[in-house]
């Protein structure tokens, strides 16, 4: 399952990437589009951080970072969605994507905590 979240949360960030580069020109899609990048690609890199934690409590924090910005990278999305800037078949798969994420990751922290 490890290796499989490791590969599941790069494959998003490439997602996200590409999603970035479909985004119209103008001012709100490169706000939006910035932050979506930002948060978006960093949810992988804080789940790799989070298997070399030195301790369970700094793996439980980790973990929980990668939440923040998924959850961060949902809202994102959902301004994006908001503003029409993108059609909905090319957002949809990214929201649905989030949410399993936010669900696996939430489930994890929440067996790293029962098991301290």
């Amino acid at each position: 399952m490890k290796q499989d979240l490791l590969e599941r949360t790069k494959e998003y960030a490439l997602q996200i990437i590409e999603l970035y580069g479909t985004l119209p020109d103008g001012e709100v899609a490169r706000v939006l589009g910035k932050r979506l990048l930002r948060s978006g690609t960093s949810v992988g890199a804080q789940y790799r951080e989070a298997q070399r934690g030195k301790s369970t409590t700094d793996f439980i924090s980790k973990i929980e970072s990668a939440l923040q910005e998924l959850e961060e990278t949902r809202y994102w999305i959902e301004l994006i969605d908001g503003a029409d800037l993108l059609p909905l078949e090319s957002i949809r798969p990214l929201q649905q994507e989030s949410t399993e994420l936010i669900a696996i990751l939430i489930t994890i922290a929440k067996n790293a905590k029962s098991n301290r």
